[in-house]
């Protein structure tokens, strides 16, 4: 038997939800903000500055899907509310499964938008710049960092992100000992900063003749992506710019002229490397934006030192620190230790099923 008034007050629910996220993403101002900046991209002098115009086109993409996430929301309560009319009237209840189709498509988009409501830190906006570094373990490590930076690829894939990879070191017989790659589209940063930390992996071992049980560990680092040059100040002095062959698959000109970059920082001792271009000068623009990156993560990572120095001990990233563990054998259980957050269809995470573990990390935190 249909009840209305059970769906009316979900939907009355949903309505306090879409009221919440549209008072924190300010959709009300978003409409005038629209209008000056599309005006804003007519001026001729805009045309001519590349880096003004994709900046401006970046922030008038995101706006434009805020304000269609909080109308696409709007419309389908509106739309739902009327059908439950129009069941009432006519006691057609064979809409009744469309009516549960359309409140089931309203709750995921309305959650969507909640949670883009929640990625509002200075930086969240960013694009994304991620490390994978297997830890120790040899092979069976490399493999595991490969098997990540598969993971977060199909991940940017179905969320409609770019990823291009900027630098990768192969293991010795297989896998991956770093890669370093790019995470381009709205929120990025705020969707992946979540990730930062020590991935372990309980498998039994595919390079392992006796089929013994081995643990991995990789690394994940996420930084955000600069785009202020003001605002990370890198001296001449302070760096030293080597040139030299890029390695890996070739072409006429990629492995016979000096493309690749290597920019090392004195002061702090970081290393940034670029070769994915085919010419020196990209190279060299993508490793100073990657160093840019890291100096912001290192500014951040002692900001956030001198918070929990002021708190007490915090844990090391080591054995039992880990953020999450993928445990194959013997049980088919993944587990954030953050969140308590457990999953069991593994494989489904191994396909980039992520954002499960970062909607309930948000939640959370």
């Amino acid at each position: 038997m249909f009840k209305a008034d059970d769906y009316r007050l979900k939907i009355k629910d949903l309505e306090e939800t879409l009221g919440e996220a549209k008072y924190a993403l300010d959709i009300d101002n978003r409409y005038e903000q629209l209008k000056k900046l599309k005006a804003e991209q007519e001026d001729p002098a805009v045309w001519q500055d590349l880096d003004r115009s994709a900046k401006i086109g970046r922030e008038i993409s995101s706006i434009e899907g805020k304000i269609n996430s909080y109308e696409k929301g709007r419309k389908a309560l509106d739309d739902a509310g009327e059908i439950i009319d129009l069941i009432e009237e006519t006691g057609e209840e064979e809409l009744v499964p469309e009516l549960d189709k359309m409140m089931s498509t309203a709750e995921k988009d309305i959650e969507d938008m909640r949670i883009r409501a929640l990625l509002r830190g200075k930086y969240d906006n960013s694009n994304a710049l991620m490390a994978l570094h297997a830890g120790a373990g040899g092979t069976e490590a490399c493999d595991w960092c490969q098997m990540l930076y598969r993971m977060y690829c199909r991940y940017a894939e179905k969320n409609g992100f770019k990823v291009t990879e900027i630098d990768r070191l192969p293991g010795d017989s297989a896998g991956l000992k770093s890669v370093d790659f790019k995470v381009e589209g709205e929120n990025a940063y705020g969707y992946l900063k979540a990730e930062i930390g020590v991935h372990r992996l309980v498998r039994i071992s595919p390079f392992d003749a006796n089929k013994r049980r081995q643990t991995s560990f990789a690394s994940v680092e996420v930084m955000p992506e600069v785009d202020d040059d003001n605002e990370i100040e890198i001296k001449d002095e302070d760096i030293r710019i080597d040139v030299y062959r890029s390695s890996g698959a070739g072409g006429q000109k990629v492995n016979k002229t000096e493309t690749a970059i290597r920019i090392t920082h004195y002061p702090t001792g970081i290393v940034v490397t670029c070769q994915n271009e085919r010419s020196q000068l990209q190279n060299k623009e993508m490793a100073f934006k990657y160093l840019r990156s890291k100096l912001l993560e290192k500014q951040i990572e002692q900001r956030m030192a001198e918070e929990a120095a002021l708190k007490g001990e915090t844990k090391k990233i080591e054995w039992g620190s880990q953020i999450r563990s993928y445990v194959f054998c013997p049980y088919t259980l993944v587990k954030d230790h953050r969140t308590g957050y457990e999953m069991g269809d593994v494989q489904a995470v191994m396909d980039g099923e992520i954002q499960g573990f970062i909607i309930d990390y948000l939640k959370k935190s």
